[in-house]
C-alpha cells in the first residue's frame, strides 16, 4: 500500500529536519497565517478579532498592559500581517541568516535574533515612557529588531565579507550593513517611530554581542541555558539503557552488579547534565564515556 502525505506532512517533517533558520522563517510564516484568518473572518462577520489578537500578541507601550502581557516581548518579533512587511524582513534574514551560519552554529542564530527583538523591544518601552514627544499608547510588532541583530551582528563579527551584487560587483558586508541601518532606522525618523527605536534597540545588541564575543565574553551564554532547560521540558527523552559483558571472570554477582548500576548511574547523570546545560557543556571525558557506554552491546 502506497502512503500519502499531505502538504501538512510535509511542511512539519521540513520543520524537523530544517536547520534554525529554516524554522525561524516557518514560525513567522505561521503567525502571518493565523493572523490572516482573524482578518478573514472579521472581512466576513465584523467580529473585530483580528484587532485584538494583534494587540495581545504586540508589545505595548503603556507599563500597565506590558506588566500583564509579558510574553509580547517574544511574540511580537514574529508578527506580521502585512505581506510585504513580512516579505522583507524574511528575505533579510534568509540572506544574513545563512553568511550568519557559514560562521556560527544555529544556536547563536537563535539567540542573537531573540536577544536582538527583546533588546528592540525593551528600547522601544522604555523611549516611549522616558520622551514627552513619544508618551502615547503604541504597540509594537514585526522581526525587524531581530533581524537587525543578525544582519549587524555578523557584519561587526566578519565586516569584510563580500557580496556580489547585481550591476555593483562585490561589496563588503559592512557597507551594506551601515546603509540598510541608516535607511531604515534614522531617515525620517517621524514616520514609524517606535519601529525605528527597535530597530535602533537590535542593531545596538548585535554589535555588542560580537565586540563582547571578540573578547572571549559571550553575553548570551546564560540566555543559552535557558533555553537549553526550556526545550528538554518539551522532549520526549528515554532513559538511555546500558548491557554490560562481564569482562572479568572472577567477579562476583555482587560486584558485577554494582559496577552496572554505578555505571547507569554515571550516564544518567550525564544526561540530566545534557539536559540542563547542552551537549556543549560536557568535559571531554564525559563525551568520552556516553560515547563507549551509547555504543555497548
Amino acid at each position: 500500500m502506497q502512503a500519502h502525505y499531505s502538504i501538512v506532512d510535509d511542511i512539519k517533517d521540513s520543520f524537523k529536519k530544517g536547520g534554525m533558520l529554516t524554522r525561524l522563517i516557518y514560525v513567522n510564516l505561521g503567525v502571518f497565517l493565523f493572523i490572516q484568518i482573524f482578518i478573514i473572518i472579521d472581512a466576513l462577520f465584523k467580529t473585530g478579532w483580528s484587532a485584538l489578537v494583534i494587540s495581545w500578541l504586540s508589545v505595548p507601550s503603556i507599563p500597565r498592559s506590558l506588566l500583564f502581557r509579558p510574553w509580547t516581548l517574544i511574540t511580537y518579533m514574529f508578527l506580521h500581517y502585512q505581506f510585504f512587511h513580512l516579505l522583507s524582513n524574511l528575505l533579510w534574514l534568509y540572506w544574513f541568516g545563512k553568511i550568519f551560519l557559514s560562521y556560527h552554529e544555529p544556536k547563536r542564530l537563535l539567540n542573537v535574533y531573540l536577544l536582538g527583538g527583546i533588546s528592540g523591544a525593551l528600547l522601544y518601552f522604555v523611549a516611549y515612557n522616558a520622551f514627552p514627544g513619544l508618551r502615547q499608547d503604541a504597540i509594537l510588532f514585526g522581526a525587524s529588531a531581530a533581524v537587525m541583530a543578525v544582519v549587524v551582528g555578523i557584519a561587526t563579527y566578519s565586516p569584510n565579507h563580500e557580496l556580489h551584487l547585481i550591476f555593483i560587483g562585490p561589496v563588503k558586508i559592512k557597507y551594506i550593513a551601515l546603509i540598510s541601518f541608516l535607511l531604515t532606522s534614522v531617515t525620517d525618523f517621524t514616520s514609524n517611530t517606535g519601529g525605528k527605536i527597535a530597530h535602533i534597540g537590535g542593531a545596538l545588541f548585535g554589535y555588542l554581542y560580537f565586540i563582547q564575543l571578540s573578547r572571549g565574553k559571550d553575553i548570551a551564554s546564560g540566555f543559552s541555558r535557558f533555553l537549553d532547560g526550556l526545550f528538554s521540558l518539551f522532549k520526549s527523552r528515554k532513559r538511555m539503557k546500558v548491557t554490560y559483558k562481564r569482562s572479568v571472570k572472577n567477579m562476583t554477582d555482587m560486584e558485577y552488579n554494582r559496577n552496572k548500576a554505578e555505571k547507569q548511574a554515571e550516564i544518567d547523570r550525564i544526561l540530566e547534565k545534557i539536559a540542563r546545560a547542552g551537549y556543549d557543556s560536557l568535559t571531554k571525558k564525559e563525551k568520552e564515556t556516553l560515547f563507549k557506554m551509547s555504543n555497548k552491546n
